[in-house]
């Protein structure tokens, strides 16, 4: 695990502001995904940015240490040049297992700002899917984002960390239905993104009327067909007849969707005459804050519904602390597979050259100090010599399973190396094969016996 590695942007530790300046429109982001791989001269990049953070989770060389990648990741995605210290102030890094656990945690919503939210593993699933079409993914993170999504369906189905309202859609949610109770219209939906169709998918099953506005009337089309509502061009939001009280934007694109001249018509047409509310999720934003103020418009923008989000993840502390107890069963279970994986043809090979060694002595004793037994007592006497043969090459393995665990497998190295050249000759090859040890996808438990990972 330790060519793993993670370079972190999140609200709880830079702010939303930094999550903004990391955040790669969409259109870009293969073109600066390979720039990162290419320039950090890493093996596999997966790129994940929501609202609330960006995590550029990796595969690198021996080489690729936090300081040397970060600053790389810095540039390709910032296009400046940090200076001295810049990059290590902008991101939070983890290599080895303390990635692999970062990853879970992120998975199962212990890293968000709504703790325990579920939107998080559906935008894991879309950012590694992105890296398979781009060729930037392998079997490493393939095994990590696949253990990291049993890991937390494991987490929500045994604890109550996703009870309640469990993302910043829900709040977004609680916030539109309260307005529309005081003052019923139509909810325009701005942007076509997990958040947005979890709002309008809910809403609608309440019975508000859903208007989808989206610069691809198709992605548009889509959605509003979904949920029984009406799609416009983007540009019908602010030029068009459509009544709204509220309206939800989340998109990705880099600069404001929706203008002052477009709040100040939406004023102009309220139904009830009172400023219509903008619920703006979208990091950067979609409304200028200024511009809201300006139109005199109603404006809540992502750090107000983090805000939010955070008292309802304080309420479920105690769940989130059972979470991270099971996250850390996963990885320690996990590394006790990977060593026992590892260290698997170590013990075959000990065993064969134990009992080559035993069989050589035996031939031996009996031509020599044994060659009065019977033929009964010699097959009862290579019993038991094979038994304690096995037995013997065990006891090495048992130890060394902890030492590997804790200090990693060059001591193993250094430990076959020293006690036998055809172990150690067995051992390097071993660490040299590029498919092991292997793990598996699926569902329930991983076996060991599938998708290949380098330790």
């Amino acid at each position: 695990m330790d060519k793993i590695g993670v370079v972190s942007v999140s609200w709880r530790r830079q702010g939303v502001d930094e999550v903004a300046r990391f955040t790669i429109p969409a259109d870009k982001r293969p073109e600066v995904m390979r720039k990162i791989a290419t320039s950090a001269d890493l093996q596999e990049v997966v790129y994940l940015a929501t609202c609330n953070r960006v995590e550029v989770v990796y595969v690198g060389n021996k080489s690729s240490s936090p300081s040397v990648c970060r600053p790389h990741i810095y540039t390709a995605i910032t296009g400046q040049t940090p200076t001295t210290g810049e990059s290590e102030r902008a991101m939070t890094a983890w290599v080895g297992e303390g990635a692999v656990e970062h990853v879970f945690h992120v998975a199962a919503g212990l890293d968000s700002a709504m703790v325990g939210e579920t939107e998080i593993r559906g935008q894991m699933r879309d950012s590694l899917q992105l890296s398979r079409s781009l060729n930037l993914v392998g079997p490493r993170l393939e095994w990590v984002f696949e253990e990291a999504a049993k890991t937390a369906r494991r987490i929500h189905g045994a604890t109550k960390v996703g009870k309640g309202k469990v993302s910043l859609a829900e709040v977004a949610i609680l916030r539109a239905r309260e307005r529309l109770a005081e003052t019923p219209s139509a909810l325009g939906v701005v942007g076509v993104s997990p958040m947005t169709e979890r709002c309008a998918k809910k809403l609608a099953r309440e019975g508000v009327q859903i208007i989808v506005f989206n610069r691809s009337l198709e992605r548009a089309t889509e959605l509003a067909d979904c949920v029984g509502g009406v799609a416009r061009p983007l540009t019908a939001l602010g030029e068009g007849t459509d009544e709204i009280e509220v309206v939800v934007a989340a998109t990705a694109a880099p600069e404001p969707v929706i203008t002052l001249a477009d709040l100040e018509r939406l004023a102009a047409r309220s139904p009830s005459g009172r400023p219509p509310l903008i619920i703006d999720m979208a990091n950067p934003p979609d409304v200028a804050a200024a511009d809201a103020i300006t139109a005199g418009v109603e404006r809540i923008d992502i750090n107000d519904i983090v805000d939010q989000g955070r008292q309802h993840s304080e309420q479920r502390a105690d769940a989130a602390a059972d979470a991270r107890a099971m996250v850390d069963r996963a990885l320690a279970d996990l590394r006790d597979r990977l060593v026992d994986k590892a260290l698997s043809p170590m013990l075959v090979a000990m065993q064969q050259k134990y009992q080559e060694t035993t069989r050589i002595a035996l031939e031996r004793l009996f031509r020599k100090d044994l060659s009065t037994l019977s033929e009964d007592d010699r097959e009862a006497v290579a019993r038991w010599a094979r038994v304690l043969a096995r037995r013997l090459a065990h006891v090495p393995l048992v130890g060394m399973r902890s030492i590997v665990r804790d200090k990693g497998l060059d001591v193993a190295t250094t430990f076959f190396a020293d006690v036998d050249k055809f172990l150690s000759a067995e051992f390097q090859q071993r660490l040299s094969e590029e498919d092991s040890p292997q793990l598996a996808s699926g569902e329930g438990d991983t076996e060991l016996d599938a998708k290949p990972i380098t330790l």
